[in-house]
């Protein structure tokens, strides 16, 4: 179901391109941020679970404010509201993550770890592709930061977690992967629907690996 949009297809992409256009070469910068925080997944460091957590703060708050909240609201005053929804899943991550320290990230070969692998993969690597072979070339063109993104590879990271995700970090994710959608059948972006999937199956994994902690051990091999 399509929803009715306040811009067309060229304001929206013309967004993208006074985004990227101004914040270069910032986008070489983000995407070190989501590498470095599958490098620190996968080292198991002491600081690794801070550290990850306080990039998904960064690149929230950074997709709240830069995108949303700088660029998005000339065109869409809507975009006020997903800026401060942004914003606050950055603090979600702030108080979970580094405050009280309650995520623990873990790449793992088994399910849950391999489904957060190809949300990664796509949010970091098969989502610009994509948009690349599908005839969407920089500036004019999401990059890895802006919301999409972000969402995806933030469900990938909550998929490589080896504790029980607290659900309120998924209620904003949830409603971005439904709303971030539109754009793909109003717009024609269709990379965007990569955001659908990792919205569904990706929260109902990490629900029902919540619900069921004896599959969870058997899931990370312990």
């Amino acid at each position: 179901m399509k929803l009715a949009m306040p811009f067309t297809t060229e304001q929206f992409l013309r967004v993208f391109d006074k985004y990227n256009q101004t914040i270069f070469p910032m986008q070489f910068v983000l995407t070190l941020v989501g590498i470095a925080a599958v490098g620190l997944a996968v080292s198991r460091k002491p600081f690794a679970n801070k550290t990850i957590s306080g990039l998904l703060v960064f690149l929230w708050l950074w997709a709240g404010i830069i995108y949303h909240l700088i660029f998005f609201t000339k065109i869409s005053p809507p975009a006020y509201v997903f800026g401060a929804l942004f914003v606050f899943q950055g603090w979600l991550f702030l108080y979970e993550g580094v405050v009280k320290n309650s995520l623990s990230f873990r790449a793992s070969q088994r399910f849950y770890g391999i489904l957060g692998a190809i949300f990664i993969t796509y949010a970091l690597v098969i989502y610009p592709l994509l948009g690349y072979a599908l005839g969407r070339t920089f500036p004019a063109s999401p990059t890895f930061g802006t919301p999409c993104q972000t969402t995806i590879f933030t469900f990938g990271l909550l998929l490589w977690t080896d504790k029980k995700v607290s659900l309120s970090l998924l209620i904003v994710p949830i409603l971005w992967s439904i709303v971030g959608t539109s754009a793909a059948l109003t717009f024609g972006i269709k990379e965007d629907f990569g955001l659908l999937i990792a919205g569904t199956i990706g929260t109902a994994s990490i629900i029902w690996r919540n619900l069921t902690p004896k599959m969870d051990k058997l899931s990370y091999g312990k």
